[in-house]
């Protein structure tokens, strides 16, 4: 780290791992990555997730939870990590978060005391987990794959006077995993649970709740939209949608409304450290926490428009108007880390699905050298195979157990892996054409983070099927918007857009653009090509064929 130089962090609890970047203010260098893996550190056992799908055993088809004490145990070994790995802790200028989004936690009564002894400097000497792990009122946090919540979903959407209704007021359709859902179904199912909830946190909070010793902590209005109960124009928790959602809960829609926390811009700055971080890691009293936001609107951060992410699910983010929504309901409105709007469309078998494929053919989790040499045996668009364990979002789809191979080709990893690639990424493209807004844009790059980024033979694929350049933004995804949003969020309002377009432009001057290759455009996009049959193999599964 250059001497002197202040710097910022950035923290993403993400579904697989929570992980850090720390990105000089001055420089725009990123100074150190850590990422600790819920599966494989040997601190963040025993919490009882299942090894492949990283949720607690689900006592029913749909339910995704993960649990609230591996998150405090996953913060507390990250900041030890840093220290051992020597990064200066007084020269953190600002910590700012991510979190999946839709994922939250129930808070019980206590918690505002037992986050509030984090502030006294003598609550250094015992375990962060001893110290806050014990105050939720619900012991799981839902996340982003619940899908279990059809009734309530229904239910809202009926209240607030069908779809339409529904997308004009919170800017999206009320789908499964939103945040409005689980609290119907857990004031219905878990009473007591709901009783005792004090503050419901999402995800993206919860870490700066700790981290300032505030269990009321306020929430960004972009991860809000992620909630179904926010005014998508207006940036407030709305009367409309609250009533939809709680009338005939306990306490009704007021009660609902109290447990929820006030609403932010997503670069506030909301709190300084607590003393329990000063004294025990070494930060300085002045290190400001800035409020955070979701996983995919501080991915968003990092691209100047379009964004693709390559994540647990792919999400491909588009650059719209305020205000902007779609009227089909397939896609999400939203706002980023930097409360930019833009739209959000989400295909749910994502990386961990080409895990587990590695998995099945006896090959490890990480072996990105065997699936590279796939993806080079198989030409672009000659495998035609499908495979969602899931419940799919686009095209909505039950999930299947086994691959579907619609082609005559060996069975074999090579073309089992690049046939899922293409598939997935030609469906998360063609999610993004359905609802209107991936219309070719010239020449604009599209930006594509996430760990499947760093694939050579993905990144051509994504070139061809966007038919458009693609840059490399790396890994670190989340965790580094989140960490250029803090960098933004210490400086006056007026510098921001210019500070923000250097700091993109120092972070991946070096990094690759890929060109879309003509034969390969060709391959996925000529009549009768990859993306006809895949559309006419995805009517036969759902009966409608996905428009191109």
């Amino acid at each position: 780290m250059p001497t002197g130089e202040r710097s910022v962090l950035g923290i993403d609890l993400s579904t697989q791992s929570l992980s850090a970047v720390l990105l000089g203010c001055a420089s725009g260098q990123v100074l150190r990555e850590i990422s600790l893996a819920y599966r494989d550190d040997p601190r963040l056992q025993g919490f009882g997730i299942d090894r492949d799908s990283l949720i607690l055993p689900p006592r029913e088809t749909g339910e995704a939870e993960q649990p609230p004490r591996l998150f405090i145990a996953a913060l507390e070994a990250l900041f030890a990590d840093l220290v051992a790995t020597g990064v200066d802790g007084a020269a953190i200028a600002a910590i700012n978060c991510s979190g999946q989004q839709h994922g939250h936690v129930y808070l019980d009564a206590t918690a505002d005391a037992a986050l509030a002894r984090l502030r006294d400097a003598k609550s250094a000497d015992q375990r962060l987990l001893a110290l806050v792990g014990d105050c939720f009122a619900y012991p799981g946090a839902p996340i982003w794959k619940t899908a279990n919540t059809a009734c309530e979903a229904a239910h809202i959407r009926s209240a607030v006077g069908g779809s339409a209704a529904m997308i004009a007021r919170s800017g999206s359709d009320i789908p499964l995993r939103f945040s409005a859902n689980m609290h119907r179904r857990i004031a219905l199912r878990q009473p007591q649970a709901y009783a005792a909830t004090r503050r419901i946190v999402q995800l993206s909070s919860l870490i700066p709740a700790i981290l300032a010793g505030d269990a009321g902590i306020g929430l960004d209005f972009a991860n809000a939209c992620g909630t179904g109960l926010m005014n998508y124009r207006q940036r407030v928790w709305d009367d409309v949608l609250l009533r939809a959602t709680a009338a005939d809960l306990p306490g009704g829609p007021d009660a609902l409304a109290k447990k929820l926390p006030r609403l932010m811009h997503p670069l506030t700055i909301c709190a300084s450290i607590a003393a329990y971080f000063q004294v025990k890691y070494g930060l300085a009293a002045d290190c400001r926490i800035v409020v955070g936001s979701g996983d995919n609107p501080q991915a968003r951060v990092l691209a100047s428009g379009d964004l693709l992410s390559l994540g647990t699910s792919f999400v491909s983010m588009m650059s719209t108007q305020d205000g902007e929504t779609d009227a089909s309901g397939m896609a999400n409105a939203m706002y980023d880390g930097l409360g930019r709007a833009f739209i959000f469309g989400c295909r749910s078998n994502g990386a961990l699905v080409w895990d587990r494929l590695r998995t099945h053919y006896g090959l490890p989790r990480s072996d990105f050298a065997a699936s590279e040499a796939a993806l080079h045996a198989s030409a672009p668009g000659t495998r035609l195979r499908l495979w969602h364990p899931d419940s799919e979002s686009f095209p909505p789809l039950a999930a299947t157990p086994d691959m579907l191979r619609l082609d005559d080709a060996p069975t074999d990893f090579a073309g089992d892996f690049a046939g899922l690639v293409d598939s997935a990424l030609a469906l998360t493209c063609l999610a993004g054409r359905r609802f209107g807004l991936a219309s070719p844009r010239a020449q604009t790059p599209l930006t594509v983070c996430g760990g499947p980024s760093a694939s050579a033979g993905v990144m051509r694929r994504i070139a061809a099927l966007w038919n458009r350049p693609a840059v490399q933004a790396g890994q670190a995804g989340a965790a580094l918007g989140a960490a250029l949003a803090a960098v933004l969020a210490l400086q006056p309002e007026a510098r921001r857009e210019t500070s923000g377009e250097h700091l993109r432009q120092t972070l991946f001057a070096h990094n690759t653009v890929f060109l879309p290759d003509p034969a390969t455009v060709r391959a996925y996009h000529a009549p009768g090509a990859y993306l006809d049959r895949l559309s006419g193999a995805c009517a036969a599964l759902t009966g409608e064929r996905i428009t191109l």
